[in-house]
């Protein structure tokens, strides 16, 4: 697979995921967040949209990642029935490389990605407490587009948060 994404942020290089790096996202995915998935979800995801998984990486250890996946449905910002769209499904930094500017990399990397593969939206569910990722989403255009209760495994509720690529 071509390497299509490769961008500096500091000392960081932002890139597109390889097969090798799913080990250590896995890793990150348990230290930092608490919805953990099945080993054969991420290589799914890495499999099927792998212009949507992006990791940041410092000294050839990666330290935060974005997956994606390329859905169609219908959309949650127009009304146009039926569309092409990416979903975020994980991003995570570890606390180390926090605010440095990786994660709005790793969104814009993998927008770019979803562009690629011709989504005209993107969306993403993130707990209503993530007041911090929140305001991040909505710094990039992102939009509150409805509120599901108990959405997550512990009954916290999430926003859906939808942008126009």
């Amino acid at each position: 697979m071509q390497n299509l994404v490769s961008k500096h942020v500091g000392p960081y290089e932002v890139r597109q995921c390889r097969f090798e790096d799913l080990p250590q996202v896995i890793l990150i995915n348990s230290v930092c967040l608490p919805e953990h998935y099945s080993d054969s979800f991420f290589e799914e995801l890495y499999t099927e949209s792998p212009e949507t998984f992006v990791v940041a990486e410092l000294a050839g250890k990666v330290v935060g990642y974005i997956m994606c996946r390329i859905e169609y449905g219908f959309s949650s910002i127009r009304r146009l029935g039926l569309s092409r769209k990416g979903h975020i499904v994980s991003v995570a930094v570890l606390e180390e490389a926090r605010n440095r500017g990786l994660g709005w990399t790793l969104i814009k990397e993998a927008l770019e990605g979803m562009k690629q593969r011709s989504c005209g939206e993107a969306y993403l569910e993130v707990r209503v407490s993530n007041t911090g990722a929140v305001r991040l989403y909505e710094k990039m255009n992102f939009k509150i587009t409805s509120k599901t209760e108990r959405y997550y495994r512990d009954g916290e509720a999430s926003y859906l948060m939808s942008v126009i690529i």
